[in-house]
């Protein structure tokens, strides 16, 4: 679609007219004229040449004069192609995961039909449908163990994340786990984004065993720059294992920290959620959609496209036609003359 930036600018097209109508004529009373060469050999020409030079050059001039400023005029107005509207998601959430992997990430206590996985496996799978869904929001990843690790700075590409998070593998951070320092790093990552978008999701499958600071001092952290914990737990609370007596049935999230992550949640304004299987882990991500919904709304953009260089190359183009035509004018106008005078000049020196 065809529209003008500054479409005011074409109000001024009977400016010359204007000008031509109610400005003074040039005095010429102090009766200075110009001189012009051979203006006696110019007024011996036959009366129809000058009368046809004259019709000519009156001609270009008005009807090249009314394009040119017709075309600097549409040059000024800005004229712009807009293209189609394009979609721009609006900019939502800064969410940061933090992902456990640990040793204990290991376990195969977790189930997908009916074979046993890991842990981690499962989270894979459920957190990568968790980061594909969250539209306009921008997503970033920290991995821990004995230590914390930015794996994915915070980032639009979801694909990118998703595909960071499978690459994954546990004891890429150490065999322990340290809680404490994943907050801060998180805290450390979110503190400059806006506030009021911050959201951290944190999912372990057990206590702070390690690093430098503890999940309490991380909390009063990311209390203090307003960003919200959603701790998840991982890990079922019955699991049969093979022993010496036959099958034996334990407990394998004994060492998970329920009441420290409850703690955190609460402390920063979000939600302690338990994962016991798979569906309870898929069940935990959509409630965490629910309580932080991903940005539906799109900003439309529509392309545009500067077209002014054409209307003032063609007013360049005219002028450069029009001088060039006088000058030819004016050669066939005065070549009866320059031949006449090289006769003379012959004539003189055969004498």
């Amino acid at each position: 679609m065809m529209t003008l930036a500054w479409p005011w600018v074409l109000a001024l097209v009977l400016l010359p007219w204007l000008v031509r109508r109610w400005a003074p004529p040039v005095s010429t009373s102090s009766g200075r004229a110009m001189k012009v060469p051979h203006f006696e050999d110019i007024m011996t020409l036959q009366s129809s040449q000058l009368i046809e030079v004259t019709r000519s050059r009156h001609s270009i001039l008005f009807w090249g004069g009314i394009i040119i400023w017709l075309a600097l005029l549409l040059a000024a107005a800005r004229p712009q192609w807009s293209g189609e509207p394009v979609g721009l998601p609006t900019s939502g959430r800064d969410l940061m995961l933090a992902v456990d992997l640990s040793g204990s990430m290991k376990i195969p206590d977790f189930s997908v039909n009916g074979h046993e996985v890991t842990r981690l496996e499962v989270v894979k799978a459920a957190a990568g449908e968790f980061i594909a869904r969250r539209t306009g929001d921008r997503v970033g990843l920290i991995v821990f163990g004995s230590q914390a690790y930015v794996q994915t700075p915070l980032t639009f590409d979801r694909d990118t994340v998703n595909s960071m998070l499978r690459e994954t593998e546990i004891g890429l951070a150490g065999q322990e786990t340290a809680i404490g320092d994943a907050i801060g790093l998180a805290v450390k990552r979110l503190k400059e984004q806006p506030a009021g978008s911050r959201v951290l999701v944190l999912l372990t499958d057990g206590a702070n065993t390690a690093g430098e600071v503890l999940p309490a001092q991380a909390a009063a952290l990311a209390e203090e720059q307003g960003i919200r914990i959603y701790a998840i737990g991982v890990g079922a609370d019955r699991m049969e294992v093979p022993s010496f007596f036959g099958t034996q049935t334990v407990n394998p999230s004994r060492d998970l920290d329920e009441d420290t992550l409850r703690e955190l949640a609460q402390r920063t304004g979000g939600l302690y959620l338990r994962a016991k299987d798979t569906e309870g882990l898929t069940r935990v991500y959509e409630e965490l959609d629910r309580l932080e919904p991903a940005t539906t709304e799109t900003e439309l953009f529509r392309p545009t496209t500067e077209l002014f260089k054409w209307p003032l190359g063609l007013a360049l183009a005219l002028s450069c036609f029009m001088a060039m035509s006088f000058i030819w004018k004016r050669e066939w106008v005065l070549r009866p003359i320059w031949k006449a005078e090289a006769i003379s000049a012959r004539a003189e020196a055969g004498r």
